[in-house]
């Protein structure tokens, strides 16, 4: 067997690492995306303070989830009047990066609904223009700022876009868990719980291979540990730094994996159900580990690694994700066995459900 793996991010992690933002720009200039709370937080003013002049300016309205309705303007101001910018540093969770993703490729005609037509059409998208990103995550979890992909959603026709290029790889990712030092609660544990999906979901995947694994299993170990720690002292700088790395191992894993079943599952649970992406994505892990025990003799061996030994592993991840309050049945969101038979039927022949071990035979 022979493998590959690839990441081309510059990953720099530890306390303080912003601090070496306006190195990695190396005299170009930027525009600053991230999320409206981050001036409150004084994050604004801190890159301002280090980037002085090189700052062009200043996107602070990003929302959670992007849609395509919220990226259409901003998209189109941008490519007309870039003010010079090479570079777009992507500050906060997903959406932030999700949402520079977005901008730094631009349609020839600078019209954002080119870039929605050639993702709905499966055809792709070729930028006629790219900026360099730089990511600095402030969640623990999200694992976008290693990846290429970002998701757009259109909710108005209830779907999901995919963007994923070559030109969307992060050139640079700034981790600094001091940056995730205000985060409430909730969004330290949906962000933990994305990590621990991205991790599992690297192993049970088609797409494995050892480096990942490595990765994975790894990830899996830390945030099982750290997390519900963590949830009990939000402002432990030393657990906030294992999350980060934690997650940061997530992200590299299933950077090359892609996502699988639970994932495919979770986006109509966003869509139809509201379910934030971190809960949409884990609460079902149990049931996909089920599913995933005896599918392939290799994957059950890494999810040993990972989960210990496999007889009970269920249960176990069970009652973990509920210990941290988040309920694992679809009953318990409002969808009926048979509709949770539907969903999970689709999931599967959905492009990250075909990632799934098991994928195969139980369309079989």
């Amino acid at each position: 067997m022979s493998y590959e793996y690839f990441n081309p991010v510059r990953a720099v992690y530890g306390v303080g690492s912003l601090s070496r933002l306006f190195d990695l720009l190396q005299g170009r200039r930027a525009l600053l995306v991230t999320f409206p709370e981050a001036r409150d937080l004084g994050l604004i003013q801190r890159i301002e303070a280090l980037l002085g002049d090189a700052l062009t300016g200043v996107m602070d309205d990003v929302r959670p989830n992007p849609d395509v309705a919220e990226l259409a303007a901003p998209y189109e101001a941008f490519w007309a009047n870039d003010q010079g910018a090479e570079v777009i540093i992507a500050v906060g969770g997903g959406s932030a990066i999700d949402t520079a993703k977005a901008l730094m490729v631009g349609s020839a005609s600078g019209r954002f609904d080119d870039l929605v037509s050639g993702l709905a059409s499966g055809k792709g998208f070729v930028p006629a223009r790219v900026k360099t990103l730089i990511a600095v995550p402030t969640t623990a979890g999200t694992g976008s700022e290693v990846t290429p992909w970002a998701t757009i959603w259109d909710r108005g026709r209830q779907v999901k876009h995919s963007l994923h290029l070559p030109q969307t790889w992060p050139t640079a990712a700034l981790i600094d868990p001091e940056l995730m030092l205000s985060l409430p609660a909730s969004v330290t544990l949906q962000s933990g719980l994305d990590a621990l999906s991205h991790a599992l979901e690297a192993i049970w995947n088609v797409n494995a291979n050892p480096v990942s694994d490595t990765f994975a299993v790894s990830a899996v170990h830390e945030i099982l540990d750290v997390l519900p720690k963590l949830m009990h002292r939000l402002d432990d700088r030393i657990l906030r730094a294992g999350m980060a790395l934690a997650a940061l191992k997530a992200g590299m894993a299933f950077s090359n994996t892609r996502t699988a079943l639970a994932h495919s599952i979770s986006y109509e649970m966003t869509l139809r159900y509201g379910l934030p992406h971190g809960i949409a994505c884990s609460f079902s892990l149990p049931m996909v580990l089920e599913r995933a025990v005896g599918q392939r003799a290799d994957r059950d061996a890494v999810l040993t690694q990972a989960l210990g030994p496999l007889g009970g592993a269920q249960q176990r991840l069970q009652e973990f994700i509920e210990s941290l309050g988040v309920r694992t049945r679809f009953t318990d969101y409002g969808v009926d066995d048979i509709q949770a038979e539907r969903m999970v039927a689709n999931a599967l022949t959905g492009a990250r459900g075909r990632n799934f071990i098991g994928s195969e035979t139980e369309a079989a």
